[in-house]
């Protein structure tokens, strides 16, 4: 389980950027990139390193309303995006 009051960062290795050309965003790293969906490119721009796992949960359910409650979906993306060294908590 993640602990939800700990902010997560982008690993150093990665850039997240808005690729006009993917139509989604992406992230660079030295040997390629990784194309997001579009749930994962939501989460991805909130993990800053100063915005808690609860936070960005509480974003991500009041800028989506309709989707009903994000908790286990962010969880999800995070566990995996940590697994695959995308971020890290400190």
């Amino acid at each position: 389980m993640i602990n939800q009051s700990v902010p997560p960062s982008l690993n150093a290795m990665f850039r997240l950027q808005w690729e006009q050309a993917q139509d989604c965003y992406v992230l660079l790293f030295p040997e390629g990139m990784v194309k997001l969906n579009g749930s994962a490119g939501e989460i991805m721009q909130l993990v800053d390193g100063t915005n808690k796992v609860s936070d960005i949960i509480n974003m991500l359910n009041k800028k989506f309303p309709d989707a009903g409650d994000l908790t286990d979906d962010v969880h999800e993306f995070l566990i995996a995006a940590y697994d695959k060294k995308w971020l890290y908590y400190e």
